[in-house]
């Protein structure tokens, strides 16, 4: 095997029960500068307990989240198009381009939490030539797993940043997560 091998890579748990992973509220606190308060989010991915309902939420946003929990399956379901102005989650990555494609035919702006390899495939090549915005990272984030809220995994094997469309104020922003995190545990927001 070669020394250059991504091993972590490799020894990942790439199942359906390896791609669910939650976000930490400091790589949520980033998008609230793009966000005004008039908008409405929907969370389609989401529980009441996840950091993008509660982040949004407690800074005075107008929330809709939907799950698979409760019968609301993103591919099928939307909550009325008028209850909405823009969607934010992260996705089950195994599904990013089923994902992708159905944002694009909804229509409405969007920011996805996604790896750093979904900005290139023939198929999602097609859809951001339609338009796309990239919110860039210093760092790979450590997301939470089941059952594990308290400590986020580290060294996570992928980079990830925000898939935009009609979202931000420019083609390519960069932003340092070390702030968000700073913030959070000084008990302020970002």
């Amino acid at each position: 095997m070669s020394k250059n091998m991504n091993m972590a890579y490799l020894q990942s748990n790439r199942t359906q029960a390896g791609d669910e992973c939650y976000t930490p509220f400091y790589a949520v606190a980033p998008l609230l500068e793009f966000i005004p308060k008039n908008k409405r989010i929907w969370c389609p991915f989401d529980e009441d307990w996840s950091a993008y309902y509660q982040t949004f939420a407690e800074n005075g946003y107008e929330v809709v989240r939907s799950s698979l929990y409760e019968n609301q399956n993103f591919f099928n379901y939307e909550p009325p198009p008028d209850s909405y102005d823009v969607i934010i989650s992260n996705p089950p990555y195994s599904m990013k381009d089923k994902v992708l494609k159905r944002l694009y035919e909804l229509g409405k702006p969007f920011a996805l939490l996604l790896p750093v390899t979904a900005l290139q495939a023939k198929g999602r090549f097609r859809l951001f030539r339609n338009g796309l915005e990239l919110l860039v990272f210093d760092a790979r984030i450590d997301y939470h797993t089941w059952g594990d809220f308290e400590s986020p995994n580290k060294g996570i094997h992928f980079g990830s940043m925000y898939f935009c469309r009609d979202f931000l104020p420019e083609k390519l922003i960069f932003r340092e997560l070390q702030k968000y995190q700073r913030a959070l545990k000084q008990g302020g927001g970002a």
